[in-house]
C-alpha cells in the first residue's frame, strides 16, 4: 500500500537562502529569548547563509489531557531570518528533516518568512518512554503544534501561516481544525482525505482513467506476470534479502508477503511518483525475470516492504490503522493471483502489539468542518497523483482548492498554471501580510524529489 507520505518533500524546494544580517546585541537577544521560554532547550545554532538556525528540544505531556502523567522531548528547528517577518509553520508528518537547514517550504521562500518545522510526536527521538500508544492522535499531536506555537508567539507577533505535504498537509489541517485561531493561514499540498475508510471507489475510478489506457494496461500486466512468476521472483527477494540483511519476521511476516504486498503497490508507486513520460519504461510481458524484478524494485522498492524498511514508518502506520484509513483498491485484474486476502492495509505491516481497531469518527468530522466552517485554507493536488482521488473540499470561507495539470504527488503552486499560480501566491502574501511578488510567483520547482528514502513513496499511508 502507498502508506508512505510525502513527508520530505521539501528536499526538491530548498534555495540558497538570503542573507540577513543581525547586530550581535539583537543575537544575543533571541538567543536568551529562546532560552527564557519554558521547556525550551536550545540544542544547537549555526548561521547559514546569513540566517540564523536553531535545534530546540520541547517539553510536552505525553498526554495532553493528563499532563502529570509524564513528559517528553518533542525535536523542532528554528530558521529565523526576522522577528518582524511572518512564520511558517512546516509540519512534516514525519521526523524532521536530514538537512532542515535546506529545507524552506514554498510557503517560507514565497513569503521570505521564517520557518518552524516540527516532528511528528513519536517519531525518531520525540517519542515518550515507555510510549503509550494510545496517546498517538491526531488531536495530541494537534495540541503539541498549539504549544509551539503559543510558545513562539511570545518572540514572534506577527502573521503565522501553516503548511505541510501529503500527511504533513493532513497534519496541518487537524491542527487548524482543533486550534483555528493558532495561524492565519494553511496551505495544504497532497493532502489525502479519507472520512469514510470504507468506501474507497474513488481510487479504483482514479486508475481506471489515470494516465493512457496502453499505459494502464501495461501496469496491470507488469503486476500480472510478477505474480505468475513468483516462486522465480520470491527467490530473487530472499536472495537480495540475504544480501543486504532484510529481514520480514517482525512486520509481514514473510518474503512471499512482501512480495505480494510491493506487487500490489506497484501501480498506485508509479502515478505517485512518476508521470506518462515514464510509460515507455514499463517492461513487456517478455521481460527476463531480473528485469521484471529490477524494474518493480526500482518503482516500488522491494526494500521497503522489510522490517527495516518499515520500522521508522511504524507511527505513520499506526495513524492510519486507527483514525486516518487507507486506500482499499479492488485489485480484480489480478484475481486468481494473489494469495492473501486483506493484505494491503496498515495493520499487515505493523508489529503484531500495535496492530489496532479503526476508529470511524475523527476523519469525518475534520472533512465536515473543513467544509463547512474552515477559513483560510489552500489546498494543491496533482492530477495524476493517486491520493488526490479522495482529497479536502474547502468551505467558500476565503478558501480554494487547486489541482496541477499532469502533476503527481510532488505537486506545488509552482507547478499550477500561470494564472492560477499567481492566484494561490497572493493569496498567500495577503493572509500573511506581504506584498506579492510576481517573480517568485512565476517559478516553478521540481515536481520530483530527489532523494530516494523520501517518506511518502509508498501508498499505505
Amino acid at each position: 500500500m502507498r502508506l508512505r507520505f510525502l513527508a520530505a518533500l521539501a528536499a526538491s524546494l530548498a534555495l540558497v537562502l538570503p542573507a540577513a544580517p543581525a547586530t550581535a546585541a539583537a543575537q544575543d537577544d533571541l538567543l536568551e529569548r529562546l532560552k527564557a521560554i519554558p521547556g525550551m532547550t536550545v540544542v544547537s545554532e549555526t548561521q547559514p547563509s546569513g540566517y540564523r538556525f536553531f535545534v530546540l528540544s520541547y517539553t510536552q505531556p505525553a498526554d495532553h489531557r493528563n499532563p502529570g502523567q509524564g513528559t517528553f522531548q518533542q525535536r523542532l528547528t528554528l530558521l529565523h531570518r526576522s522577528e518582524q517577518a511572518p512564520v511558517v509553520l512546516a509540519t512534516g508528518g514525519y521526523g524532521l528533516p536530514v538537512n532542515p537547514t535546506a529545507s524552506r517550504s514554498e510557503p517560507t521562500r514565497l513569503i521570505d518568512g521564517n520557518q518552524v518545522s516540527v516532528e511528528h510526536r513519536f517519531f525518531r527521538s520525540s517519542r515518550p518512554s515507555p510510549a503509550d500508544w494510545d496517546d498517538l492522535t491526531i488531536w495530541q499531536e494537534a495540541t503539541d503544534e498549539h504549544r509551539i506555537v503559543r510558545a513562539l508567539k511570545t518572540i514572534y507577533g506577527g502573521k503565522w501561516i501553516q503548511t505541510g505535504v501529503s500527511k504533513g498537509g493532513m497534519t496541518s489541517v487537524y491542527h487548524r481544525r482543533f486550534y483555528p485561531d493558532d495561524v492565519d493561514g494553511v496551505v495544504a499540498y497532497v493532502a489525502p482525505n479519507d472520512p469514510i475508510n470504507p468506501l474507497d471507489h474513488a481510487y479504483d475510478r482514479f486508475f481506471a482513467r489515470v494516465g493512457t489506457p496502453e499505459c494502464r494496461t501495461a501496469l496491470e500486466n507488469v503486476q500480472r506476470e510478477a505474480l505468475k512468476r513468483r516462486d522465480r521472483m520470491v527467490a530473487l527477494l530472499e536472495a537480495d534479502a540475504a544480501g543486504n540483511g532484510y529481514t520480514f519476521a517482525r512486520t509481514l511476516g514473510s518474503a512471499d508477503r512482501s512480495f505480494e504486498m510491493t506487487v500490489l503497490d506497484t501501480a498506485w508507486a508509479f502515478w505517485q511518483y512518476m508521470s506518462v513520460a515514464d510509460c515507455a519504461s514499463v517492461p513487456p510481458a517478455t521481460a527476463t525475470d531480473e528485469e521484471l524484478y529490477a524494474w518493480i524494485d526500482n518503482v516500488a522498492s522491494f526494500a521497503f516492504y522489510t522490517d527495516q524498511g518499515l520500522e521508522y514508518y511504524t507511527p505513520y502506520y499506526y495513524q492510519a490503522a486507527t483514525q486516518l484509513g487507507w486506500p482499499d483498491l479492488a485489485f480484480r485484474h489480478l484475481r486468481g493471483l494473489t494469495r492473501y486476502r486483506g493484505l494491503y492495509q496498515p495493520n499487515s505491516v505493523l508489529p503484531p502489539e500495535l496492530r489496532s481497531r479503526h476508529d470511524p469518527r475523527p476523519m469525518p468530522d475534520v472533512d465536515h468542518w473543513v467544509r463547512t466552517r474552515s477559513e483560510r485554507m489552500l489546498f494543491v493536488y496533482g492530477e495524476n497523483d493517486p491520493w488526490s482521488a479522495e482529497r479536502f473540499a474547502p468551505s467558500r470561507r476565503d478558501s480554494y482548492l487547486y489541482v496541477a495539470p499532469g502533476a503527481n504527488h510532488g505537486a506545488n503552486i509552482g507547478s499550477l498554471p500561470e494564472q492560477e499560480r499567481a492566484a494561490a501566491t497572493e493569496t498567500l502574501s495577503r493572509w500573511a501580510g506581504v506584498p506579492a511578488d510576481g517573480r517568485r510567483a512565476a517559478e516553478s520547482v521540481p515536481l520530483l524529489p530527489d532523494d530516494p528514502m523520501l517518506p511518502d513513496r509508498h501508498h499505505l499511508s
